[in-house]
């Protein structure tokens, strides 16, 4: 009895743990770049590292990142930006399996929509502690302030209040919470100070845009841009 068990123990030991499911890549990086693991771990990223579903990346100040994901989408982080991957499904071939949830916790991106934001567009989330942005097919922004965003430029001179800033260039997003839903469309400016208050579209004058700079922003390959700024400093 005790051979069997010792046997099954030994046998139990040889099975490989699961693997993390990979779904991205970094292809441009400025700084520091972390991810925790699904299991804890962590370890530094870098141009052709590998990103993995269940990761949360961090980047450090003064750090801009720049990933692609399997079907096609890109996301760029900005400096003291903390993102979970929480979800990320995709199977060409079986559209209804198509999910995606990615959690900001602090910090701003720019994000250009794949294939799962334009064929399943419903199962997109980008989710943040005042609201959640769905998206239509997208390119957006979000910041996330939360007394850090002191060296943010504003038309009004003083630093953007503390809440969720979205941009958006194409498509369209909605931003919702318990309080409301709102959508913001190409051109538009939105913002949601907290999870209580309803999101709202504000004039352009008081919009916060985020943008990158041009060797993150731009895409060598295709000669496209994402949030491409007009010098090597980040404005809002």
């Amino acid at each position: 009895m005790h051979a069997a068990l010792i046997a099954l123990a030994l046998g139990l030991a040889w099975i490989p743990a699961a693997e993390a499911v990979m779904v991205g890549q970094i292809t441009h990086l400025s700084g520091t770049l972390s991810a925790k693991r699904a299991d804890g771990t962590s370890k530094l990223l870098a141009v052709k590292s590998e990103v993995a579903e269940g990761d949360t990346l961090n980047t450090e100040a003064e750090t801009y990142a720049r990933l692609k994901f399997v079907d096609g989408g890109e996301v760029v982080l900005r400096p003291g930006t903390q993102l979970k991957i929480e979800n990320y499904a995709y199977n060409a071939a079986k559209p209804e399996t198509d999910n995606i949830v990615m959690s900001m916790f602090k910090g701003g991106l720019r994000a250009v929509t794949g294939l799962i934001g334009k064929r399943s567009r419903e199962k997109v989330k980008f989710a943040t502690e005042t609201a959640t942005i769905g998206i239509r097919g997208t390119h957006f922004g979000a910041l996330l302030c939360q007394n850090d965003c002191g060296g943010v430029p504003t038309t009004g001179g003083t630093p953007p209040p503390n809440g969720l800033h979205v941009d958006v260039t194409n498509g369209a997003i909605t931003l919702s919470n318990p309080a409301g839903t709102v959508q913001i469309n190409a051109g538009q400016f939105g913002f949601v100070p907290n999870p209580n208050t309803p999101p709202t579209i504000v004039p352009p004058q008081q919009g916060i845009q985020v943008t990158m700079p041009s060797s993150i922003a731009q895409n060598k390959g295709s000669g496209k841009g994402l949030g491409k700024g007009g010098t090597e400093e980040c404005k809002m």
